[in-house]
């Protein structure tokens, strides 16, 4: 299987080439994108502005859909701006260049978050459940469905929600790893949330695993198989680090800190990978603690 891949040079898309043969790169920057990444064939593309060029997808079966601006920091108009087109206007652009390649890709891989669920309580949410009324749940579900437009072309999709990815170079976890050193790190709000949580290798399995399964159409849930809270995930990580974690963020300080993204953190996501399981992935970390210590 050959793949081609957008947002290559982000956290997950350098894991995801590690596991591919002879990769196609879709990037704005194809010098910096070989220097990062080493000896792959690249070609030059905006997403917002412009379709991906057909010639492209030449000898291309799957089509890997990474793009994103990052959703962390404080959400100004114009950032708010990015992360949306980034995600849907980039996405249509892309199924365009498939739409006008000679041979279409057979599989299309296009990731999602679960942000699509906004903040459930302690409902359980597979794959079935209703997107929620959150401006990222508002922004998943039009990013979910620029996606499903490759379906009109005869080419299979699906959209991994991704959690909370656990890995050490890059995702949440990078950015939480430095205050809990240091000692500081603690609980957010009252902790209560659901965290989502899935190791960095199985979200890399889960893909590829994706666009191998010929039976598997829709979304599939991108989250660890036991949910685990806030909380719980506080504590894990401080033990794992040998640090304390006394010093829980309250959520005013934290919407003072971050403004609207708060939400986000503060929201409870009881995600199951209902159609994961049920189509036969294996995932290798099923418990937090476990995804925590291996990673570092």
């Amino acid at each position: 299987m050959r793949a081609l891949v957008t947002g290559a040079t982000g956290f997950l898309g350098r894991r995801l080439l590690g596991h591919l043969k002879d990769p196609v790169v879709l990037t704005r920057n194809p010098v910096r994108a070989r220097d990062l990444l080493g000896s792959v064939q690249t070609f030059s593309w905006d997403p917002v502005d412009e379709p991906a060029p057909a010639r492209a997808f030449a000898g291309v079966d799957a089509v890997f859909n990474l793009l994103g601006e990052p959703v962390s920091g404080r959400w100004t108009e114009a950032k708010k701006h990015a992360i949306r087109e980034s995600r849907m206007q980039g996405t249509a652009n892309l199924v365009t260049g498939m739409a006008a390649a000679d041979t279409p890709p057979a599989v299309l891989v296009s990731v999602s978050a679960v942000g699509y669920y906004g903040d459930r309580g302690d409902e359980l949410l597979t794959e079935e459940a209703l997107p929620g009324s959150s401006f990222l749940a508002g922004v998943c579900t039009a990013w979910e469905e620029e996606a499903r437009r490759a379906g009109e072309l005869g080419v299979r999709v699906v959209t991994p929600r991704i959690g909370l990815v656990l890995g050490r170079e890059g995702g949440a976890l990078a950015s939480m790893l430095p205050l809990f050193k240091l000692g500081v790190g603690g609980r957010l709000g009252s902790g209560r949330q659901y965290w989502p949580w899935v190791h960095v290798e199985d979200v890399i399995g889960l893909m590829l695993w994706a666009a191998h399964s010929s039976s598997l159409n829709g979304p599939v849930n991108a989250a660890g198989p036991e949910p685990a809270t806030n909380a719980e995930i506080t504590r894990s990580l401080g033990r794992v680090v040998r640090r304390p974690t006394l010093l829980p963020v309250p959520g005013f300080a934290l919407r003072l800190g971050v403004g609207e993204f708060a939400g986000d953190l503060l929201a409870s996501q009881r995600v199951v990978p209902e159609a994961a399981l049920a189509g036969g992935f294996v995932f290798r970390f099923t418990d937090h603690r476990a995804a925590l210590a291996e990673v570092l």
